[in-house]
């Protein structure tokens, strides 16, 4: 039985608090609160500096997340669980991460030295949030512009320290376990391999890094970032593989903004070893998930890939890969017309 706790909140005030799905066996999360979030606003940033919110001269900076999902300590849950609907406490962290103090600019758009920066924060920021009691896992993730849902345009990403490991990446850790398992090598390793080999779908690589559109692509410009060594997660990283980190991320964004020409929105996700336990079969890796399926089209999420969990991807992914490949890792005022 669950039963409503006889409480008053305020319009504003966090109500946050994890609920058990029992049909998918994980954890949905619930934060009422975010619904007062600022949409877009163009009078004020509070990341930009002379806001009072942040310095005023700063090059990266870790900002708290003004509406969190998860905090420390976290709230009291609204409602009571049982044991059928189980409800547990929002603990975690969330961080805003800023990539610049110029409101108009991109990831693309950032130096290499700048960019090897934002490495290095997300990697000690990374390991100061492991390090937390209780942290399963930390997401670092970009969200970028209006139709993936932006709230703020300022340059940003975002970090979350859960007190799970996330169902996808679950999924992941399952599939590479049991092919380190019957194999003795590492699933991740076998797929890079693979793709190098054919090198149809390969749109960039540095000494460190791979990126390619996976032959298994849902998303028709999805690209995924593997690091060419192997090693689970950013506290690992020696320094050539965070400045070479930076430069393959640069590359493959600004062949995202040149191949319309347009600041291209994507999803982008840090893929890492969970917080707690050994994994030595997990693979570092990134993935990039476009909403855009050709210049004036989006893919949307519907019924069978919502509901079913079943992609359908309309489009080949040799095919976007060669006009990925074709499009210049540069700025866009430095491209020839």
């Amino acid at each position: 039985m669950v039963t409503i706790r006889a409480q008053r909140y305020a319009p504003h005030q966090a109500m946050t608090e994890l609920r058990w799905n029992p049909t998918l066996r994980e954890w949905v999360s619930t934060a009422s609160h975010r619904q007062h979030r600022p949409l877009m606003p163009t009078d004020y940033c509070p990341f930009c500096p002379g806001s009072g919110r942040v310095p005023d001269d700063y090059d990266v900076y870790i900002y708290p997340n003004d509406f969190p999902a998860f905090s420390v300590p976290p709230p009291e849950p609204a409602v009571e669980g049982d044991d059928f609907y189980r409800v547990a406490r929002s603990l975690g962290k969330c961080d805003v991460v800023l990539y610049h103090p110029d409101h108009n600019t991109s990831l693309p758009q950032l130096s290499l030295d700048h960019l090897t920066r934002l490495v290095r924060l997300w990697r000690k920021r990374f390991s100061e949030l492991k390090a937390l009691r209780r942290i399963h896992y930390v997401l670092i993730f970009e969200n970028k512009g209006a139709v993936i849902g932006v709230t703020m345009p300022h340059p940003h990403g975002q970090i979350y320290a859960l007190p799970f490991v996330p169902p996808r990446l679950e999924r992941e850790l399952a599939a590479a376990r049991a092919y380190a398992r019957s194999r003795r090598r590492c699933l991740f390793c076998e797929i890079m391999k693979k793709e190098r080999r054919d090198g149809r779908r390969v749109i960039a690589e540095n000494s460190s890094f791979t990126a390619f559109i996976p032959f298994y692509a849902c998303w028709p410009y999805e690209v995924h970032i593997f690091s060419r060594r192997h090693l689970g997660s950013l506290d690992q990283f020696r320094p050539r593989e965070e400045e070479a980190l930076g430069e393959i991320l640069k590359w493959v964004t600004l062949k995202y903004d040149n191949l319309f020409h347009f600041s291209f929105p994507y999803m982008m996700l840090l893929h890492q070893a969970p917080a707690r336990g050994k994994f030595p079969y997990f693979h570092f890796h990134i993935e990039f998930y476009p909403p855009h399926r050709s210049k004036d089209k989006l893919k949307y999420l519907a019924s069978i890939e919502t509901g079913a969990g079943t992609f359908l991807n309309d489009s080949l992914a040799e095919d976007k890969a060669k006009e990925l490949q074709a499009a210049p890792p540069r700025r866009r005022e430095e491209v020839p017309k």
